[in-house]
């Protein structure tokens, strides 16, 4: 299996690192349109073999798309990161064609690859690669909801010093500070409601924490996040190399499920080697479903972005 992984930064570099330590694939292509900076991450990357015992080959490439042929699998990482103080939405002007140049690029020489979105405003993104690619609904995703649900674990762990691998938490609706929906009424402690052991209170934190996790890291660091990130990419990479079918939050095309059609929204998925294969229905509460009313309307604002300055 192959895998390619476009842009080299740091999400980008996270996420090639965590596939080839963990030999979720045989070859991993790392691109990037700055000469010489993918090729250097890839071959630091592969003098850490004899350290670390992988097997899985990397090869950088710079803007040489003809080196992506055959990939199975394609993350998208390209675009401008989050400055303090920025939203992911004020990325989409730019962002938006280097996605487009992209996704087309990759199609073209893999057209039958399953792609994930990593890059912001990461909804309109995946709207935009659908649109843009031609490809199946499934083989399009956007991993937002599974780093948005691994950072609202890191919370709920933190409030109850309670082990992350320990806990079932999934966050759902647009990957944006104000349009995710943390269900902090379905968490659980294996199999005990997190509302339960928790006050109102205690409840409400976690859940605003959860919402602004990425903004929290951006003002710290001075740039967006990579370690989960790249986690989180590697992670659903490997459920559709090795055909795991593991549920995840995902950003994926609706036509009427969760009451929604024509958006890219997070919702519970089931990931293997068709790329997303069914969406999970949860019961939703009447307070609920209008968050993710409210979310899915603020995600179509940016789509029609896409529509306005004649992208899509």
């Amino acid at each position: 299996m192959k895998v390619t992984v476009v842009g080299a930064g740091a999400v980008g570099a996270t996420t090639a690192d965590n596939i080839i330590r963990r030999n979720i694939a045989e070859e991993v292509v790392l691109l990037d349109i700055k000469d010489g900076f993918a090729e250097g991450k890839a071959q630091d990357m592969s003098q850490t073999a004899a350290l670390l015992g992988f097997e899985s080959k990397i090869t950088g490439v710079t803007n040489d798309y003809s080196s992506t042929a055959g990939s199975s699998v394609a993350v998208i990482t390209s675009g401008i990161p989050r400055k303090p103080g920025m939203t992911r939405e004020e990325l989409i002007g730019t962002n938006a064609n280097i996605v487009k140049t992209v996704v087309e690029n990759l199609v073209q020489h893999s057209p039958e690859v399953i792609i994930l979105i990593v890059s912001n405003p990461m909804d309109t993104m995946t709207y935009l690669a659908l649109k843009s690619s031609g490809l199946p609904k499934n083989r399009i995703i956007g991993m937002g909801g599974a780093l948005d649900s691994a950072r609202f674990k890191y919370q709920i762990g933190q409030k109850l010093n309670a082990a992350a691998t320990d806990l079932n938490a999934i966050v759902i609706g647009g990957h944006g500070d104000t349009t995710m929906i943390p269900l902090i009424q379905h968490a659980t402690w294996n199999s005990v409601r997190i509302s339960e052991l928790l006050t109102a209170e205690e409840q409400n934190d976690i859940i605003q924490k959860t919402m602004v996790g990425g903004a929290t890291l951006t003002s710290l660091i001075g740039t967006s996040a990579w370690y989960a990130p790249g986690a989180a990419a590697a992670a659903m990479v490997e459920s559709i190399i090795r055909n795991q079918g593991k549920l995840f939050t995902a950003s994926v095309y609706l036509e009427g499920e969760y009451g929604h059609e024509d958006i890219a929204l997070g919702v519970p998925v089931i990931i293997n080697n068709k790329g997303w294969d069914r969406i999970i229905p949860m019961p939703l509460s009447d307070d609920e479903q209008e968050l993710l009313g409210k979310s899915a309307d603020a995600v179509r604002k940016m789509n029609q972005v896409l529509s306005d300055e004649g992208i899509i």
